[in-house]
Parts: C-alpha cells; structure tokens; sequence
C-alpha cells in the first residue's frame, strides 16, 4: 500500500481567505467578518502607515473589543497576509498580447500596486501569496509562458524574478519620492551624481568615474519611472534573457526531423 502522507492543514487565515472556514448554522449570524478588519486596517495604512495597524487600533476603528478580532484573525501577522492579499487588483488580462509584452505588462503592473500603497512593501517581502488574489496573478503569468518549452520550476523562477524586479523598483521609487527625501539622502540622482564627483578619484574608483563624467546619474529616477525609460531598461534586461533561455529550450528544425 502506497505511502500517503497526510495533507498540510491551512493557516486559519488562509482557509478563511478562501472561504474554507466551516459555517454554524446555529446563533446570530456574526457581526464582523475578515473582509470589514481588513478593510478596517487598509484605511488606517492608507491613512498613518503600517505601523499604526494593530489590533487594537483596527478594533477601535470597528468599535469592538480586540478580544473580538482573534475569532477572524490570530495575529497581526495573519491579518498582514489578508490585508495584502485584499488590496490586489485582478491582473492584467492576457488579450491579444503577446507573451513579451504581458510580462512587462504584468511587471509593471505589480510595480504600480506597490507604489500606490508604499505599506504593501514591507508585507511583499514577507513571502509568497496564498490568498486567491495573489495567487490569480502568479495564475496570470504562468499562463503566458503556458506554449513555451520551459519546464513548471523554470516558470515559477521567472515569475518570482519578475516579482523581484517590481519589489525592488518600487521600494527606489517610493524611497526617492519628495515628500519622503530626508536630510540624509539627495533629493535626486542628479545630486547624487554631483557628490559623488566631489568624492571619487580616478585612481580609486576609475570605472565609477567614468560613468559620473559620462553624466550616468542625471536624469531623476521618478523622472524614469513616468516617463517608462528607466523601468523598462532594467525589465528589457530581463526579458532578453527570459527570451534567451526559451530559445535554447526550443528545439531546432533539424532536431524535431
């Protein structure tokens, strides 16, 4: 008899994100549910930042008792996992684009996500989706690269590199936007070019003088970010690659005769 391992039980959270969670048909039909917390605690992100989400705030919020949030969520961790997955839009739609195009499509929509609300950074990085959003784009994507020769790990591997790249353009966005430039930081590439000719040498650091002298930090990275240059340079980077290994994946015509 064939060696059956036992199936993983899924996290409270997850179970409810799905609509998995048993449902008593006895007693008054509950007050609150996960979809008002989390929408609860995205108004006080969107409003204060993340680091105003607690459960006692999104339970004033509510004007319940905290004690009353943990039959819907654990933790605030678990409700971190919610909130994230809630704010997701759908995905781009495949249409009639083709496979190249989608991925930078569905790229730079997930970067666009994470700037339009700078506290899903930090929840991003935290690990994959598990809520039926998060994964329906993960869906999305593999379902572009569905009539390529990649096996499924190759697939995965570029979805979680293509996540990845919005991650970190995002958080270079947000960092650099004006409202959040600190003393500590220059205001711009342009100025960041500007001090570091006051602070490389030729001798030292030949190569990066080269590029400050080649006028490498002019431009304003928000600027690129608009304007798609800057974004798109560094995802093309990816997609040539990306397109490089399908065609070594492919076989030849004189091999398929």
């Amino acid at each position: 008899m064939a060696d059956e391992r036992a199936r993983p039980e899924l996290p409270p959270v997850v179970a409810r994100m799905w609509g998995r969670e048993p449902v008593s048909r006895r007693g008054p039909k509950p007050s609150l549910d996960l979809a008002r917390i989390t929408t609860a605690a995205m108004e006080i992100a969107d409003a204060e930042g993340l680091s105003s989400v607690s459960m006692s705030s999104v339970a004033a919020r509510l004007g319940v008792a905290p004690m009353s949030l943990y039959r819907y969520v654990g933790s605030k961790d678990e409700l971190l996992v919610a909130m994230l997955d809630a704010v997701s839009e759908e995905p781009p739609p495949l249409g009639d684009l083709s496979r190249r195009e989608y991925l930078y499509a569905w790229t730079k929509a997930n970067a666009d996500l994470l700037v339009s609300r700078p506290w899903t950074l930090s929840i991003a990085r935290g690990g994959p989706p598990m809520g039926p959003r998060g994964l329906r784009w993960l869906d999305r994507l593999l379902a572009a690269l569905a009539d390529t020769p990649l096996h499924e790990g190759e697939k995965i591997g570029i979805a979680t590199t293509l996540s990845g790249y919005a991650l970190s353009q995002a958080s270079l966005i947000i960092a650099l936007a004006p409202e959040r430039v600190g003393p500590h930081l220059p205001p711009s590439s342009t100025v960041y070019g500007e001090l570091l000719a006051e602070l490389v040498d030729e001798e030292s650091y030949p190569a990066l003088t080269r590029a400050v002298r080649g006028q490498a930090f002019v431009a304003d990275p928000s600027d690129w970010y608009g304007q798609d240059t800057d974004f798109r340079f560094g995802l093309d980077l990816l997609l040539d690659g990306i397109e490089a290994l399908i065609a070594r994946r492919t076989p030849s015509a004189d091999t398929r005769t």
